[in-house]
């Protein structure tokens, strides 16, 4: 009888049983369905690879399935993710959009100016660069060194003029911002005060903002903001000084971190505050790794500067010094980080084609985000056959070039390793716990806005690496090819 059965039922069974329905009825922790033993059943994740080898570029590849795996082993190649610890949000990856890019573009024929913009931030097919930096008035990638009013003494920006980027950077800009559909965040950086503002008299070979033209050059700073508003390009942020250590024989200025801190707290932020500017992410350094903490340190410790800075930029020249970022971010953690500049120097034709390039950057890429970066930014997204212009011809190589005499275009790897990020790694992305077990595998993985996570995952050695992603009880195995970088999009 049925009812004879029921109350032959202990009450220990009535509790063991009750116990197991209340969590049947819980959500796994880990996103998607509960499979065998409350093992996630999950979708098979995307798989995109670029490598030496096969000549792969952000080749998509068989998905790749995840089965249950309790226990990881010590002595398989494994990388751990745990999207329960979030870590900071990203604004964005991208490059400088420099005079150089935009004189090269406009030499550029048509069809390819849209297979470049599409390359670059196309959302569908290509890059999708999110994060974009641009110069105030000239830098050493310009045809000619210039500024927006070389009038001596004009402290009331009387002559201020924009006319020289309206010719090629503006409107390459105002392309850039159309192809990724408006989803475009640019800062700009001042590589020298006017040369009537400076100690020598020279927007070039260093020297000093002189105290008296402090007001001005913060004024300048708002000027710029308001004229690029006027020609149809917002800007997102600012950083207060190219390379302020730098005595180059380009544009260049010296701002000691108490230069730097008075100049914020006294001139430019009280400029942008009373502009209504506040919104605009002001950055300080955008230097090398190297001292960082100690501009850090000076910049942050007086509040009254501190409530004008958004985060410190950094650059990757003179040495890698990657823990230096962690230490700002674990000293400072309510300011942000970003990698604002960083090239391969010294042009060279014959050496386009060396794979290391694009290791390099991604090595800095995911060590940078690792240790809190919130955003990375190239230098120049496209140059010209000489590694150009430059007037005063410091020629560097970029992910793209093109030779404006044949309208040939070369992407080099470097390219593609930056897609392998800024493809899937989208504004408003956390990190998350990556841990890999391997000093042979790099990774860095990010939970999106749409609630994917994208891996990636870096190879430098000379051999094939078969490794496991493990994620709350499951594992997936993948091999990643010799000198290669791949992106898994689970």
């Amino acid at each position: 009888m049925p009812s004879r059965h029921f109350h032959s039922l202990s009450t220990f069974a009535l509790a063991v049983l009750a116990v197991l329905l209340f969590h049947a009825e819980l959500p796994s922790s880990g996103g998607g369905t509960t499979g065998h033993r409350g093992t996630p059943d999950r979708t098979p994740a995307e798989l995109y690879v670029t490598a030496r080898g096969p000549e792969d570029r952000l080749a998509r590849k068989a998905p790749v399935q995840f089965t249950p795996l309790s226990q990881p082993d010590e002595h398989t190649p494994t990388i751990i993710l745990d999207p329960g610890r979030e870590f900071q949000t990203v604004v964005g990856i991208g490059g400088a959009l420099t005079d150089a890019a935009a004189e090269t573009f406009a030499r550029m024929p048509e069809v390819k100016q849209k297979e470049l913009l599409e390359a670059l931030f196309g959302r569908e097919r290509g890059n999708g660069y999110s994060l974009c930096r641009t110069s105030i008035h000239s830098c050493d990638f310009s045809s000619e060194s210039y500024s927006y009013t070389a009038t001596p003494g004009d402290t009331a920006l009387q002559d201020f003029s924009i006319e020289r980027d309206l010719r090629h950077r503006i409107p390459f800009i105002r392309a850039a911002f159309r192809t990724a559909g408006g989803d475009l965040r640019l800062f700009a950086s001042p590589w020298s005060p006017p040369a009537w503002m400076k100690s020598n008299n020279n927007m070039l070979d260093g020297g000093k903002l002189q105290p008296r033209y402090r007001s001005a050059w913060a004024a300048y700073f708002v000027r710029f903001v308001r004229e690029y508003e006027k020609a149809g390009v917002p800007l997102w942020g600012l950083t207060v000084q190219n390379e302020p250590m730098a005595v180059q024989p380009w544009e260049s200025c010296i701002f000691t971190a108490e230069e730097e801190r008075d100049f914020v707290r006294d001139h430019l932020g009280p400029a942008l505050e009373g502009a209504g500017l506040m919104r605009l992410r002001l950055m300080i350094w955008d230097h090398n790794r190297g001292i960082m903490y100690q501009r850090a340190k000076v910049v942050y410790d007086d509040p009254a500067a501190a409530r004008y800075v958004w985060g410190m930029g950094f650059h990757w020249y003179v040495g890698d010094h990657f823990d230096n970022v962690r230490l700002v971010r674990d000293a400072y953690p309510d300011k942000a980080l970003v990698f604002t500049e960083g090239t391969v120097e010294n042009f060279d034709a014959a050496r386009l084609h060396e794979w290391q390039w694009g290791e390099q950057y991604a090595r800095s890429m995911i060590v940078d985000l690792n240790n809190g970066a919130s955003g990375w930014v190239d230098w120049n997204v496209l140059l010209d056959e000489q590694g150009g212009p430059n007037h005063v011809g410091n020629y560097c190589m970029a992910p793209v070039i093109c030779d404006t005499r044949t309208g040939e275009v070369t992407y080099m790897n470097s390219y593609y390793y930056i897609g392998h990020f800024s493809r899937f790694i989208r504004p408003g992305a956390k990190r998350i716990v990556c841990s890999s077990n391997s000093d042979d595998l790099l990774g860095t993985a990010f939970v999106r806005p749409d609630g994917r996570i994208a891996v990636v995952v870096l190879n430098t050695t000379e051999k094939e690496i078969r490794f496991v992603t493990w994620l709350d009880g499951t594992g997936a195995w993948t091999v990643s090819p010799p000198r290669s970088i791949l992106t898994l999009l689970l």
